[in-house]
């Protein structure tokens, strides 16, 4: 998202010891300013934007990009610093980022409607739209998206006010949703490639469909259910390849992995939190276990 903003905030990824001071930075700078460097990271398909097709994009009309970005001797008014050494703040200041970022993981529940609603139309397209077994696999996706929007939800619900006036989501909530998120997109992906088809490993391209040999070939024998256009098929085909396994599964499937941490950093906190020993001492009571 840097190249499409007008300012980046920059803040230290993890704790940090007293001999990490350099590293203890947090500031705020244009993306514009002067020794900034940016490498525009490499997607799956990206080149497919290249080759002038709009079908096999899968979605032409949104994307994003990766970067990796280069400080060469950024000079950052002193006013834009909000942490400049002071290591012993460093840990507070990614645990309150990283509640608001997992959070805000409700996004993905956006996108995995989009999956639900390809899969299912990718249903009717093949014609097996009232199989229960289909059924059952679409309340699947469901089930995920809305067990993702109901937690970062939960967490904005249940937040509580800091001092200093702003709120902060709950922090338990907040690590659920994400802690979901490193998995059920990689479940739904499986789901939308079932109903698809092998059609969405193994489709020819826009140039096959145009040749004046293969391309009748290909409307003849890629025909799917009645109603259906093969057009239409190749299309929603292409969509749930971008999404699960091309340009844009970066966004659904690997940053949904590690983006505001990988799972690991995410059981930290829930271990940190979920409290054990008070949940031994309810069950011992209800138990009628007297220490």
């Amino acid at each position: 998202g840097t190249l499409n903003s007008h300012w980046m905030i920059v803040m230290p990824g993890q704790r940090l010891a007293p001999e990490d001071r350099d590293y203890a930075v947090a500031c705020a700078v244009p993306v514009d300013a002067e020794g900034l460097v940016y490498v525009n990271g490499r997607q799956p398909s990206d080149s497919r934007a290249l080759e002038g097709g709009e079908i096999d994009q899968g979605n032409a009309q949104y994307g994003g990009q990766e970067l990796v970005v280069v400080f060469d001797d950024v000079f950052v008014p002193f006013s834009r610093v909000f942490l400049d050494g002071e290591t012993e703040f460093a840990a507070p200041i990614v645990e309150r980022f990283t509640n608001y970022h997992r959070r805000s993981y409700i996004c993905k529940a956006g996108l995995g409607d989009v999956l639900l609603g390809a899969a299912a139309t990718m249903a009717d397209y093949n014609g097996v739209a009232k199989a229960s077994h289909v059924k059952d696999k679409l309340v699947e996706l469901a089930y995920m998206n809305e067990n993702i929007a109901g937690t970062a939800l939960s967490a904005s619900y249940q937040s509580h006010r800091e001092p200093a006036g702003n709120w902060g989501p709950n922090s338990m909530h907040a690590n659920v949703c994400k802690h979901n998120v490193t998995r059920f997109p990689y479940l739904a992906a499986a789901i939308a490639q079932d109903l698809a088809g092998g059609l969405v490993s193994t489709l020819p391209g826009e140039a096959d469909f145009n040749h004046p040999v293969a391309g009748p070939l290909l409307e003849k024998y890629l025909a799917g259910a009645p109603g259906s256009t093969v057009e239409n098929r190749r299309r929603m085909l292409r969509l749930i390849e971008n999404m699960t396994m091309g340009r844009n599964c970066v966004g659904y499937m690997a940053e949904s992995m590690h983006g505001a941490g990988s799972p690991q950093a995410q059981r930290v906190v829930i271990q940190r939190l979920m409290d054990p020993e008070g949940k031994k001492k309810l069950a011992k009571r209800i138990a009628g276990i007297k220490e």
